[in-house]
């Protein structure tokens, strides 16, 4: 193959996963080449939680420091009842024996994408390619060929490996003819970002709010610069319509008493799906993230699942790099590991999340209440669903997956 480039690793990505990933593989020597279509990393306006277990994982690489200095802790939580006004609180405090991070951290996660390509500059192993899409691929025995599209042509690199971490749009996963089972909730979202402070307006307001009602519940989540209220909508309406002064009045009304007064930063709709693959890998090609799994926002676990693959894809390769284990025994296992507890954690935990908040019927929502309460009111349950939340439990699901 004279003439062709070469590397150990090709990630296609460059979201907080992939750039994840290629930070750890830098830092062990491997060469490596993240393919990014963009100009730049997107900024993703969803995600913005970091989870303790999630911390602790990226203060290994060194950027958790500035995590801390860009973003706001929060370790108290609600569960609010719009409609009495009761509040349900939990918190992260009471885990701080299990972990040095007993909060969450709320930054936008495109602070860390940005973060961790800027500096990759400084591995000669590591090489960040944005402007550059992947074409098709094609493995072999030995590795894999990519071909990228650039704005000068097409380019040919050869990989001994492959890492699908492009997103819920996956082109890797799509060559790969992996099916992404699941399904689409009716409702899309309605993201409003305003600099308006709601706990002006709402009493002991939390950064973090799950607000419970049967016709119209909401998330209010504190970022550093902005308050983001989440909504779900009415899918008979056109994305014009969702976006509208009317229904940003309408919302804002209902919140604060005087939704004409309030200036929004960005009005952002999206699809919400529970989603998984029925392969986080194929042969020397894996699937990390949204790429390979995809659920509902509600608990903040979709990047942080994500950062665990990055996590666990690292310590299954690396030995396989290094020649110290088997190729397939090693690469099963990281299927194995992640793609069960997405399953048996993350989409049903999410699932349970949406179930609580949305509310329903007034029978339906007093017993989701009483639920609540309960796990509130007993310190065995309190605990282990603190640890549940936090993702701890996932991660030692996984590792007991053997």
């Amino acid at each position: 193959m004279t003439g062709v480039e070469r590397c150990q690793v090709a990630i296609v990505g460059a979201g907080p996963v992939g750039t994840v990933l290629a930070t750890l593989l830098a830092q062990a020597g491997v060469d490596v080449v993240v393919l990014e279509a963009g100009e730049d990393c997107a900024q993703d306006l969803r995600a913005s939680t970091f989870h303790p277990p999630t911390l602790e994982m990226l203060d290994t690489i060194g950027i958790t420091p500035m995590l801390l200095e860009k973003g706001l802790k929060a370790p108290v939580y609600h569960w609010r009842d719009r409609t009495s006004g009761e509040v349900i609180d939990f918190d992260l405090s009471e885990i701080s024996d299990v972990t040095r991070y007993p909060f969450r951290i709320q930054c936008e996660q495109y602070h860390l994408s940005r973060a961790l390509a800027g500096g990759l500059e400084k591995y000669a192993n590591a090489q960040m390619r944005f402007s550059q899409r992947l074409l098709t691929f094609k493995e072999d025995d030995s590795g894999v060929d990519l071909w990228t599209e650039t704005a000068f042509g097409v380019n040919r690199l050869r990989a001994d490996f492959l890492v699908g971490a492009d997103g819920a749009n996956s082109i890797v996963r799509k060559w790969l003819g992996i099916e992404f089972d699941g399904f689409t909730y009716p409702e899309r979202f309605l993201c409003l970002s305003t600099h308006v402070e709601l706990a002006d307006h709402l009493p002991n307001l939390a950064l973090v709010n799950y607000v419970s009602d049967p016709l119209e519940w909401l998330v209010l989540l504190r970022v550093p610069s902005l308050w983001r209220v989440l909504v779900p909508t009415d899918g008979s309406l056109s994305d014009d319509e969702l976006r509208s002064d009317s229904i940003k009045n309408g919302i804002f009304d209902r919140l604060l008493g005087d939704g004409a007064s309030v200036k929004t930063e960005h009005r952002t709709l999206y699809r919400v799906h529970q989603r998984v693959a029925k392969s986080f890998r194929k042969g020397r090609v894996m699937l990390m993230g949204d790429a390979a799994h995809l659920n509902n926002p509600l608990g903040g676990f979709g990047m942080n699942s994500g950062v665990h693959d990055a996590f666990n894809l690292f310590e299954k390769l690396e030995p396989v790099l290094r020649g110290k284990a088997d190729l397939n025994t090693n690469l099963a296992l990281y299927d194995r590991q992640r793609r069960e507890v997405t399953h048996s954690f993350t989409q049903m935990q999410t699932k349970e999340n949406m179930a609580l908040i949305k509310g329903g019927q007034d029978e339906a929502h007093e017993a989701r209440r009483q639920k609540m309460l309960a796990i509130k009111q007993n310190d065995v349950t309190r605990r282990n669903y603190l640890l549940r939340q936090a993702m701890f439990d996932s991660l030692g699901q996984a590792a007991e997956i053997n």
